[in-house]
């Protein structure tokens, strides 16, 4: 187990550089190769009609005349240290971990993205436990069910979810619940799980329900194909056959079975959602890391477009180690690895 844990811990460290490395070389290295000029790239982020004189200047304190690898070294060492950012007269100090200073908010990255990803965290994680709930006891259900009208409906209906888009559903839900029925008069807004929990949770509450929506249609429809696999499977019958009772044989024996293809998918969904649920967010006005994403995006704020990007890597890495601890719990062959 513990070799297991090691090889886990040193290919996630793997990945993270690897992430920052074709990060920093899709923002600045495909851009020079391109035959972008170092004064365009310090264009980028002058503001419209920028003088010669302003170029020059964010030319300079971005070091973009400098070879690629002594950026990257110089980025990779704000991470691990921190660095400075001169600001014209001043000069900005970005503490470790530092993943860059955005000069169109001018502020470091992290603390942005660290004030949104609280809205995402509570999106991510909120959907993710209805629709693991609700998706695996359908499917179950209509594995156990086979053929009968509920297992006819259920499908149907998982695959309408899986049809339908999120930006689609989630504007029927606030068309219906919010500005119709007026369940919630004033559309959906966050507010701090600290503040107020009651509220926090209400207003999350259609969000959650649209998103879900969408994943437990897909986990539905994996497990019951899951369970039928395994339902035929000969131990599950000489599990019958020494008496044990079907609810044993059903949880302990088929279920436990056909949920190691759904961590996997659990896994890379959650981690995908803390990276930042873009449509989700865009569509219930959302303040999260998707809506920053697409906000930088636009502003063309590349600092912390790649601060978003990492942060996502982040979440999916630690997302990834999670199932495989789970893996452990589930299948006991991982044990002896």
């Amino acid at each position: 187990m513990l070799t297991f844990l090691i090889r886990r811990l040193i290919s996630a460290v793997a990945m993270l550089v690897i992430v920052s490395m074709v990060t920093f070389g899709i923002f600045f290295l495909l851009p020079k190769a391109a035959g972008q000029t170092p004064d365009q790239q310090a264009a980028a982020y002058a503001g419209k009609a920028p003088t010669p004189q302003a170029i020059a200047d964010i030319k300079e304190r971005l070091g973009l005349d400098d070879p690629i690898a002594v950026q990257y070294g110089r980025y990779v060492k704000g991470i691990v240290a921190g660095r400075e950012f001169s600001n014209g007269p001043s000069v900005m100090e970005c503490p470790a971990p530092c993943l860059g200073y955005s000069f169109r908010n001018s502020e470091p990255v992290l603390p942005t993205l660290l004030d949104r990803a609280p809205v995402t965290i509570s999106l991510a994680v909120g959907a993710s436990v209805i629709w693991l709930v609700l998706g695996v006891g359908i499917g179950v259900l209509s594995a156990l069910r086979r053929g009968s009208v509920f297992d006819r409906v259920a499908m149907m209906t998982a695959l309408a979810g899986v049809s339908l888009p999120i930006y689609f559903t989630g504007l029927v839900s606030l068309a219906v619940f919010a500005y119709g029925l007026k369940l919630w008069p004033n559309g959906v807004a966050y507010s701090s799980f600290l503040g107020n929990p009651l509220d926090w949770a209400y207003n999350l509450v259609l969000p959650w329900v649209t998103l879900a929506f969408l994943h437990a249609a897909l986990y539905a429809r994996l497990t019951r194909a899951g369970m039928l696999e395994t339902l035929n499977e000969d131990y599950i019958r000489t599990a019958r056959a020494k008496g044990l009772p079907e609810k044993t044989v059903i949880t302990k024996h088929a279920l436990r079975a056909s949920l190691t293809p759904i961590l996997t998918v659990f896994g890379l969904d959650l981690g995908l959602l803390l990276g930042g649920a873009v449509l989700t967010e865009r569509t219930f006005g959302l303040p999260g890391l998707g809506a920053l994403s697409i906000d930088s995006i636009l502003s063309g704020d590349l600092p912390m477009v790649m601060g978003v990007v990492l942060l996502a890597t982040v979440f999916i890495v630690v997302a990834s180690f999670m199932v495989d601890l789970l893996y452990m719990v589930v299948d006991p062959r991982v044990r002896v690895e």
